[in-house]
């Protein structure tokens, strides 16, 4: 068995958006959607600092996507069974054949954003598709969210994120694996999980 987990170091993450960008292409993201986005603790906007200077200033970044739960609310609160954690690594997927785009996984998720429901009818930036081939058809009226890259996964590669991060910011790897790079670095560097208290059980993490 394998659960795959990512994390991102937050001393090394700039905010640059690279993996919203390289997910939003490689997938063909219709407009207005992104699985994953980063955004900023400390400030009230994208990129601005909180704290007071000039003795405490601060500005973290956090890339926020799909979780990919121990214990996902949006399996079980889902009707139809779409909304399913794979038993061979613990990858939250979304079914576009049985989703009926209701949104119920959506209210569920404690984490807001990470879910967005199709138009009925997606437009794309451009008149032709984008991205790599493998990468399934977008469903008007399901919900779509962060995959960690499914097709790519099952394909023996690693999610587009990991390596488009020009900070080298981002690892990912099996959890239950002690040699993996990310066992490894959770061993020796701390971190903080989202939510925590909600008893999802998250297997994104980010390095203090």
């Amino acid at each position: 068995m394998t659960k795959y987990g990512m994390a991102v170091d937050t001393n090394r993450c700039t905010g640059c958006n690279m993996c919203t960008m390289v997910c939003r292409v490689g997938h063909n993201l219709p407009n207005g959607v992104m699985y994953s986005q980063a955004v900023t603790e400390g400030g009230d906007g994208f990129r601005v600092a909180g704290g007071t200077y000039p003795d405490k200033v601060v500005m973290d970044f956090y890339t926020l996507g799909c979780q990919h739960c121990d214990e996902p609310a949006c399996v079980d609160i889902c009707p139809t069974g779409a909304t399913k954690k794979r038993e061979e690594d613990g990858i939250v997927i979304v079914d576009s054949a049985e989703c009926i785009g209701c949104e119920s996984c959506i209210a569920a998720c404690p984490y807001d954003g990470v879910r967005v429901k199709l138009d009925s009818t997606p437009t794309y930036p451009l008149e032709f598709t984008l991205g790599d081939w493998r990468t399934p058809e977008h469903v008007g009226n399901t919900v779509e969210k962060c995959t960690f890259c499914v097709e790519l996964i099952d394909a023996g590669e690693r999610p587009m994120c990991i390596d488009i991060c020009p900070s080298v910011a981002r690892y990912f790897g099996d959890l239950d694996d002690p040699n993996s790079e990310i066992s490894q670095v959770l061993a020796e560097r701390e971190y903080t999980q989202l939510l925590t208290d909600q008893g999802t059980g998250p297997n994104v993490y980010f390095l203090k």
